[in-house]
């Protein structure tokens, strides 16, 4: 045997060598790549192919013209929060924001919101439905304000993720009315997380409090924060129709004033034309000029201002005072029960009327059930 193909057979002991390892694997990449692109280009054509084929939706999505008061609704915009079974069947117009979306396949589902509520909307390629309109609706941006056109449907299983879970949207039309911009400084759905020690859903993704100030008028749309403005506006409404019953008059007080209605330093200066005024610490000096020019009974809802300079976290400079005064006749406990009275009414009328706007904050800030006493007989409330 010569040195040849001893060395020969050595080699082939040993298996390929590296640089046959190195070709073999640049090949095999090359023909990956190529695979690749070919796909990519069979994809693409299969696109083109879509594109350029009959649109049988052609009129029935878009962006819609501008609104130039031109002309007058001939038609029912429903609200999503009256989206029910009673409405199964029924094609209804909605206008709301594009919470999210997700395609898949030849179908797009949707979530619309409208304030705090929300439904679910379905589209899908069919014979009156082409899959440009379907791809035009899954390129829609989040928060654009869009409207559509539907038949309401009966779910056999409840969506737990939108506040009408018992009902979806079977499209039929949808046009952008303003489109949003594809980036956002946050998102409404992070912004409407729960505020726990820990995320339940491991994600830890967190909106600071600078950021939502920053973008407020994005922050204003989460749930939680469109129910405490309603909350709010319930509180001033139930002070101001249980007094009504019971024979107060509401009154304006002024809130610029020529000095300190109550005293001492923390009060804020204007300037006044020429002079000096000072911004109202309390209504309390008109209250009681109204009860000494015989009203016997008088309230207000007002702007108060404090210029006491704090450190704390809770600490107002300004706030929404919401004030009372009235005469008695024999004791103080006369005042007493309408102050009590007052308060059992305004909590039993926000658990009555607004259980739902109590249940959204509840679910990013939650908190136990609020408890209260009946003042007379003293009995728990829930």
């Amino acid at each position: 045997m010569t040195k040849e193909s001893e060395s020969a057979q050595s080699q082939e002991a040993k298996g390929p060598s590296k640089k046959a390892l190195k070709k073999a694997a640049k090949e095999a990449d090359k023909a990956a790549k190529k695979a690749e692109q070919e796909a990519k280009n069979a994809s693409t054509a299969n696109e083109e192919m879509d594109s350029t084929s009959e649109d049988v939706s052609v009129g029935r999505y878009g962006v819609f013209e501008l609104i130039q008061s031109t002309k007058k609704l001939d038609h029912e915009v429903f609200k999503v929060k009256d989206l029910e079974k009673s409405l199964n069947e029924k094609n209804v117009s909605i206008r709301g924001r594009l919470h999210n979306s997700r395609a898949k396949g030849k179908q797009c589902f949707f979530v619309l919101r409208q304030q705090q509520y929300t439904v679910q909307c379905l589209v899908s390629v069919s014979e009156s439905t082409s899959k440009q309109m379907v791809k035009f609706i899954a390129g829609i941006t989040k928060e654009s304000v869009i409207d559509v056109d539907g038949v309401v449907k009966i779910v056999s299983q409840k969506i737990e993720s939108c506040s009408q879970k018992d009902v979806e949207v079977h499209v039929e039309k949808v046009f952008v009315v303003s489109a949003a911009n594809p980036r956002l400084p946050l998102l409404i759905e992070d912004a409407s997380r729960p505020v726990t020690e820990e995320d339940p859903e491991g994600l830890n993704i967190k909106v600071n409090q600078d950021t939502r100030l920053d973008n407020r008028v994005l922050d204003l749309r989460t749930p939680a924060n469109q129910a405490i403005f309603r909350l709010e506006a319930g509180v001033c409404k139930l002070f101001r129709d249980i007094l009504e019953q019971k024979a107060f008059v509401e009154i304006h007080s002024p809130k610029i004033i020529s000095a300190a209605s109550e005293g001492g330093a923390n009060v804020f200066e204007v300037t006044y034309f020429k002079g000096s005024a000072y911004l109202a610490q309390s209504p309390q000096l008109y209250k009681q000029m109204a009860i000494a020019g015989d009203f016997e009974k008088v309230f207000t809802v007002g702007a108060v201002f404090r210029a006491e300079d704090s450190n704390t976290h809770r600490h107002l400079c300004e706030f929404v005072g919401l004030d009372l005064e009235m005469s008695f006749h024999y004791h103080y406990h006369e005042v007493v029960d309408v102050i009590g009275e007052m308060f059992v009414s305004i909590f039993k009328g926000l658990r009555d009327n607004y259980a739902a706007e109590i249940e959204a904050v509840q679910k990013q800030y939650p908190v136990e059930p609020f408890q209260f006493l009946e003042p007379r007989d003293r009995k728990s409330v829930v």
